[in-house]
């Protein structure tokens, strides 16, 4: 095995080099090794994708549809994702300079971070949140404004973004929003949204929403800031959780056009085109498709009751979800808020796998996230094994 050599160790970029590994798949990997664990770490669903979404892609490969694609997407899918967004979210998106097809939403989120900030910028991020934004904000060498939303249920207010706004001084470009969120669950009323979209109108800011869970809220309708603030708007969405499509890596991004003009040539220089099968399966998917996440969303319902029914009995307190198929629960008073040696514990003395809330940012310490994107027996074993564990620490 080749070892580098001495006089280039140390010569990586120093921005890369700074951060540390994603920290959902590190902790992931750090437990699997675990005899007989049972995993609720990734936001992985276990449904397969719908029958019909499949064969698009077969007939796809059987077709020879294997060359370059136009950079931003097949016309015919960005054509899909405008209509898509015109029923779902009424925002007028022209699909020849407004909508790029990227290799999931993790490189729409790259793309956009790239193209629009600089080094300097500052970004508010609500914290807890998908921690792929802090590296992706990093590596443009702006500054993340971290806000943590735990005191207001999991969610950044008109207010608190009106005070952070104040507190940040000038130089403040972009807000980012997760919702509904990983890994709380949580998402915003139309009331909510539209007093956040009033702030961000006010002190011209662009918003990089992350849409990726939309198709899956519970108890209200979803609403987007694209529908109030669509001229300052970066949307982003996909189709895997949606469709259970996470292997087929196929996002979307929609914004207006001066700004999808310089994120498309980020998203050309990092990948070129997305691959022509997994366009084909999305094609399928947002035209044919648009009832298939209402089967998944029916089971997540189901076992997100199930699941938080039974850790508040355990104690547990939980912020219930709005949607997407996560729990995020606070860890018990003996651990203060060292979630890592809580959920190590858990790994190795009750076989539960779950992901430290710290790994969400500051708004998450002191919480574990559950995705009960898993199977009923998964669940009901989590649930046998939570139960012994914490009869156990209760007794010490």
């Amino acid at each position: 095995m080749p070892s580098l050599a001495k006089e280039l160790r140390g010569t990586a970029n120093k921005r890369i080099a700074s951060l540390p590994p994603a920290q959902i798949r590190a902790f992931d990997e750090e437990i699997s090794g675990v005899p007989g664990i049972v995993k609720l770490t990734l936001g992985e669903p276990d449904f397969d994708v719908p029958e019909h979404v499949k064969q698009a892609a077969v007939k796809s490969i059987q077709q020879n549809d294997s060359h370059y694609s136009a950079s931003r997407g097949t016309l015919a899918l960005r054509q899909a994702i405008s209509r898509y967004l015109k029923t779902s979210r009424q925002v007028d998106y022209d699909p020849a300079t407004e909508v790029i097809v990227t290799v999931g939403a993790t490189e729409a989120i790259t793309a956009t971070t790239f193209a629009l900030l600089n080094p300097g910028d500052k970004v508010i991020v609500p914290t807890p949140i998908y921690s792929q934004y802090f590296s992706s904000i990093a590596l443009t060498g702006a500054q993340a404004i971290i806000v943590n939303t735990a005191p207001d249920g999991f969610l950044l207010t008109a207010d608190r973004l009106r005070k952070e706004l104040a507190q940040a001084g000038t130089g403040v470009k972009a807000v980012v929003l997760n919702y509904p969120n990983n890994p709380t669950g949580r998402s915003y009323s139309a009331t909510e949204m539209a007093e956040l979209a009033q702030v961000l109108a006010d002190h011209h800011l662009i918003a990089i929403v992350d849409e990726i869970y939309s198709e899956l809220v519970y108890d209200h309708q979803f609403v987007s800031l694209a529908s109030q603030l669509p001229d300052q708007t970066v949307l982003i969405n996909g189709l895997s959780k949606s469709h259970a499509m996470t292997g087929y890596r196929l996002g979307y991004l929609a914004a207006p056009a001066e700004l999808v003009e310089q994120i498309s040539k980020m998203h050309s220089f990092m990948v070129t085109a997305a691959n022509d099968t997994a366009q084909a399966a999305a094609l399928e998917a947002l035209t044919n498709g648009q009832e298939d996440p209402a089967i998944y969303r029916q089971q997540y319902q189901h076992r997100r009751d199930h699941l938080a029914g039974a850790m508040r009995a355990l104690g547990f307190e939980i912020a219930i979800p709005d949607g997407a198929f996560y729990l995020f629960a606070k860890i018990p008073a003996q651990y203060g808020d060292d979630d890592v040696q809580f959920a190590r514990d858990l790994a190795h003395q009750a076989r539960v796998g779950v992901i430290p809330g710290s790994a969400f940012g500051p708004g998450g310490e002191g919480h574990i996230r559950l995705s009960y994107a898993a199977a009923d027996s998964q669940i009901d074993a989590v649930i046998d094994r939570l139960q012994t564990f914490m009869t156990k620490l209760n007794k010490e």
